[in-house]
């Protein structure tokens, strides 16, 4: 089957890229005992990733403690940001992937803060990304489009040559509602069912698929 062309990929960042989900469960906890709330199951905590940080921490503080919203912020922003490299890595298949597109540009597009995005992309070796936007750069949350059409206007890439690639509802509606076309991957956070009810393009089980699939 031939390869399908793109100009531009874009990346989701948690469960696309990285495996990321047991630092932030760690911080989200080292911040509930700081407040001298309860801990919560790592399981549950995995549940609240990927609407960005505060809806993240709202869930986690409960709704009879979201007065101390802003403390937990603060406390899980210090943390994380001094521990967000403890156990978090590229998925397998992921780097050889982005050597195998080293010329194709790329970029991330992530509801994760950008402070928290750079320290991480850094900390892992090479720059693959030529743009990145987070959740906090004003362009909305996915599956808003904002951030989407915001890196494709700045690359000057067209909607029909660009793709999203992501572990999320989030990703596939933010990718539709922006006019593009979206990769599903099935390895990451997102629940399988809901994914496949977003109807997203293509759905691949591992990175290495995306060489198959674009050229």
């Amino acid at each position: 089957m031939a390869r399908i062309p793109v100009d531009l990929m874009i990346f989701d960042l948690d469960g696309t890229l990285i495996e990321s989900k047991w630092d932030i469960a760690q911080s989200v906890n080292f911040t509930l005992g700081a407040l001298g709330l309860p801990e919560r199951p790592i399981e549950e905590i995995f549940g609240f990733v990927g609407d960005g940080v505060k809806r993240l921490l709202r869930l986690a503080v409960g709704e009879g403690n979201q007065a101390r919203f802003e403390e937990a912020l603060k406390v899980f922003r210090a943390h994380y940001l001094e521990h967000c490299l403890d156990r978090t890595s590229f998925y397998p298949g992921i780097e050889p992937m982005l050597e195998h597109f080293v010329n194709k540009p790329k970029a991330i597009a992530t509801n994760k803060s950008i402070d928290y995005t750079r320290v991480i992309l850094n900390g892992l070796g090479p720059q693959h990304f030529r743009y990145m936007v987070g959740g906090d750069n004003g362009f909305g949350l996915k599956p808003e489009p904002g951030m989407l059409l915001h890196v494709m206007e700045q690359l000057g890439m067209p909607k029909e040559r660009t793709i999203l690639i992501g572990d999320s509802t989030n990703d596939i509606n933010g990718g539709h509602n922006a006019g593009i076309r979206v990769c599903a991957v099935g390895y990451g956070m997102g629940n399988r069912a809901k994914m496949e009810a977003c109807q997203p393009d293509w759905f691949i089980e591992k990175p290495e698929q995306l060489m198959e699939i674009f050229e």
